[in-house]
């Protein structure tokens, strides 16, 4: 019983990645690198600003 809910639980998670990849285009990828990149600069920013106001007292 054990044997095969491991098999079953392997099937659906692999499956699932599989799908996953094949439907994942490039456009999507360099659109993620780039939403990240600008997210760590706005936010090191954000943090630098807040820490030159409030850094002080």
């Amino acid at each position: 019983m054990l044997q095969n809910d491991l098999q079953l639980k392997s099937g659906v998670v692999g499956g699932t990645l599989f799908s996953t990849i094949i439907n994942i285009s490039f456009n999507d990828i360099l659109f993620t690198v780039i939403m990240a990149v600008i997210g760590a600069v706005v936010s090191f920013f954000v943090s630098y600003v807040l820490k030159r106001l409030f850094g002080k007292r």
